[in-house]
């Protein structure tokens, strides 16, 4: 069986793509910080499967700031494949702690990498790169080819990872890939992202916990995709013979402000009632439009998204409406 080793497993994305690898035999490699709570709620469906003791789920304490642990797990492990998905990945806290993002999101991928190049292992690499990276440029939409321009700490410290990513399979030989991503979201979303803050804030009003909810940008254009769909073309990037670096989007675009309607929508509710305007969560700098074209990901891969951005929001908001009515009862 293949052994993969997983960063931020922890995470929304890591959660999936674990699921995925588990279902195809692999034994699957996670590594986690310590934290004097638990942080593993995302695991539960696994952990929860009968077959799980035949999958082989490990979970190893680490930290991307500590270049000896990340060492030690690899040369422990000495994995087959390699997603980097842990990151600081809030843009608008990223203001707020630019060092740390910068330490986590840039220098943990350059320190997997080194490790990668030290050990000797023949380990395929996946680097979870981001549409920030295209910030304000001005063409829409946004493919392999067009020019970087971040406008955020977070992002900033993406691309680092992203040439690092570059860097070390051109300078080294290394089998690394970069997976740009566009937004995904599912239910497993970090409650402060703008999706899920609308998604869960809806079912507390629906339940009579909450009565408004504060938004910043309405006008901000996303590529919103199904994470559980976009996790399969990261698995797809690491089956190829040579490393290269894909788009993974839908090639659409809604505003924030559709996807308050469509959610507040299929909830029976007003979506005017209920929602503010706060500047205060109106990023430093503004990223207006970002959309994907995810065709050399289709040609090359086969890959494309299986999930519309009305199923995507239906199955959000019915995921929280079914936890807020779990905790009542």
């Amino acid at each position: 069986m293949k052994k993969a080793l997983i960063t931020g497993i922890t995470g929304q994305d890591g959660s999936y793509l674990a699921e995925l690898l588990l279902s195809k035999g692999y034994h699957v490699y996670g590594v986690i910080r310590r934290s004097s709570s638990f942080n593993t709620a995302r695991l539960d469906p696994i952990y929860q499967d009968p077959h799980v003791e035949d999958r082989r789920l490990h979970l190893i304490y680490g930290d991307l700031n500590d270049a000896s642990s990340v060492n030690r797990i690899i040369r422990t492990v000495r994995p087959d494949e390699i997603y980097n998905l842990a990151a600081q990945s809030h843009v608008k806290v990223s203001f707020e702690v630019p060092e740390y993002t910068s330490e986590v999101t840039a220098l943990g991928c350059l320190r997997i990498l080194e490790a990668i190049r030290e050990s000797g292992i023949r380990a395929k690499f996946y680097q979870a790169s981001s549409s920030e990276l295209y910030g304000r440029t001005e063409k829409t939409p946004q493919s392999e080819r067009t020019a970087f321009s971040p406008v955020s700490p977070y992002a900033v410290s993406k691309l680092f990872a992203y040439w690092t990513t570059v860097n070390y399979r051109e300078s080294y030989g290394i089998f690394a890939c970069n997976g740009i991503l566009f937004n995904h979201e599912s239910p497993r979303r970090g409650e402060t992202f703008v999706t899920r803050k609308i998604t869960r804030a809806i079912a507390r009003i629906k339940y009579g916990l909450q009565d408004k909810l504060y938004l910043g940008n309405l006008e901000a254009k996303r590529d919103w995709g199904y994470a559980k769909d976009y996790v399969e073309a990261m698995w797809m990037m690491l089956q190829r013979k040579k490393a290269d670096d894909f788009v993974i989007a839908t090639g659409r675009t809604y505003t924030v402000r559709q996807f308050v309607e469509e959610a507040f929508g299929y909830a029976g509710l007003d979506w005017r009632k209920h929602v503010r305007i706060d500047k205060r969560y109106f990023r430093p700098l503004e990223v207006n439009v970002l959309c994907g074209d995810a065709s050399k990901a289709r040609r090359t891969l086969g890959w494309k998204p299986r999930t519309s951005f009305k199923q995507l929001v239906r199955i959000m908001v019915d995921a929280d409406m079914e936890q807020v009515a779990r905790r009542r009862v």
